[in-house]
């Protein structure tokens, strides 16, 4: 299973890194994915919400190379549109046109925290259910999205999370979801973590 987490100037950190660790502690248990940590514009190197410069390993042009079989999209910024973030990336409108595009060649779409208002840009999630971050809420509700009150939102080919720490809950759902509980219980009990049971599986 190939994995892109797109990073953007002024994305929070937890909501990049937190699933990244998760999904790299799958792949040590023994899970078959490689997870990229990408890029849309090229840059090596981002400065996420808090400080926090990160270092990028591919354009998201080149992880997708192939095929991408899932590309999860942070959030942070969504409220303050005069620094980097979700909004600005809102209003760019390259973030989301990327999104669509992956989603139409079959890719599956996730989003931490207000990274579900750049899915709502892309049109990913009108008519199904999603989560995001309670200082979002008001803006996705005035789309045509379901908003969900739910840790995760799972509607098979678009998996949406409430804020910052539910990007946790959503990466050990995937590793379920894709590897088995074995393989989720063995990555939960070597972070010391016990993920939610508020999982809203709209697709079964």
């Amino acid at each position: 299973m190939d994995v892109a987490i797109l990073l953007f100037d002024g994305f929070d950190e937890l909501d990049a890194i937190g699933p990244f660790e998760v999904l790299e502690n799958a792949a040590n248990a023994g899970a078959d994915l490689e997870t990229t940590l990408c890029t849309l514009d090229g840059a090596s190197e981002v400065t996420a919400s808090h400080g926090l410069r990160v270092g990028a390993d591919a354009t998201l042009d080149a992880a997708a190379d192939g095929g991408l079989d899932l590309l999860l999209v942070p959030g942070g910024g969504w409220t303050d549109p005069d620094s980097p973030g979700v909004r600005r990336e809102y209003d760019s409108g390259a973030i989301p046109d990327a999104i669509a595009d992956l989603h139409a060649d079959g890719a599956t779409i996730a989003s931490v925290c207000t990274g579900a208002m750049l899915l709502s840009k892309a049109g990913v999630l009108d008519d199904r259910p999603a989560a995001t971050h309670a200082a979002a809420e008001t803006d996705l509700r005035d789309t045509t999205a379901d908003v969900r009150d739910a840790r995760v939102v799972d509607d098979g080919d678009v998996l949406t999370c409430g804020g910052v720490t539910s990007g946790l809950d959503l990466a050990v759902h995937i590793v379920a979801r894709e590897f088995g509980d074995a393989i989720a219980e063995q990555v939960t009990t070597e972070m010391e973590y016990e993920p939610t049971s508020d999982v809203s599986r709209s697709h079964d």
